[in-house]
């Protein structure tokens, strides 16, 4: 038996012994650094001479597009959404990660399950079926969680790309406007994480730092896994 294990049943077919590689997942809300500091890490990795593969939400070939244009809509009930998220990180999980973690990769990935449940917790769905739901995922090896507050989420959001409907809890109709909806959305979202970071045992990383220093402990924690990479 390998290193690799499911939360439950798993995947059929999928022997986790098999599986080389290592997985690094980055959690986060949305706004807190994650793409740049996956970028910084793949490319510490890829210059220290480790095959990477990097992958994230929404980007299956199977389900990626459809839950685009359905986020575009705004017209899925939360449970169908939660689903089809779960359909979206099945298919990258069997036919992007598991085969890259077969071959030796070290897959990076920009969110797993955990803000999957996250999202789907806040809208009100059971823990104990969000976590069910999703069983058949691997235990990853590290889960890196870049925490910030809530002023500071505010302060980077309408400096880069501004509030956006699922980001803000439109759906959820927590206040006045987008910004009052944004504040409380993200605030429960963040409850959230910071319980699952103890239940876990999510590596919390503090965002306030500068990049580089944010980025130095994140190579710091990663360095430890490469020993057998």
């Amino acid at each position: 038996m390998g290193r690799f294990e499911f939360y439950g049943e798993g995947l059929p077919a999928i022997e986790p012994g098999d599986l080389k590689g290592k997985l690094v997942v980055v959690e986060g809300t949305d706004g807190v650094g994650r793409s740049t500091h996956i970028g910084l890490l793949k490319e510490w990795l890829e210059h220290t001479g480790h095959a990477v593969l990097d992958t994230g939400m929404t980007r299956s070939a199977l389900a990626g597009k459809g839950l685009k244009a359905a986020k575009e809509g705004h017209t899925l009930g939360a449970t169908t959404m939660s689903l089809f998220y779960a359909t979206d990180f099945a298919d990258r999980l069997e036919n992007e990660m598991i085969p890259a973690l077969r071959a030796g990769f070290i897959v990076l990935t920009d969110r797993y399950t955990f803000s999957l449940m996250a999202r789907a917790t806040v809208r009100g769905a059971d823990h104990q079926w969000v976590k069910r739901v999703y069983e058949f995922a691997l235990k990853p090896d590290l889960v890196i969680y870049l925490r910030t507050t809530v002023d500071e989420l505010v302060t980077r959001v309408v400096q880069t790309a501004g509030f956006n409907y699922w980001e803000s809890g439109m759906d959820l109709h927590l206040g006045a406007d987008m910004f009052d909806c944004f504040v409380a959305y993200q605030s429960r979202l963040l409850g959230v994480f910071d319980t699952m970071a103890a239940e876990y045992g999510f590596e919390v990383i503090d965002t306030s730092d500068t990049i580089h220093t944010v980025s130095e402990q994140i190579k710091a924690l990663v360095a430890p896994l490469l020993v057998a990479a």
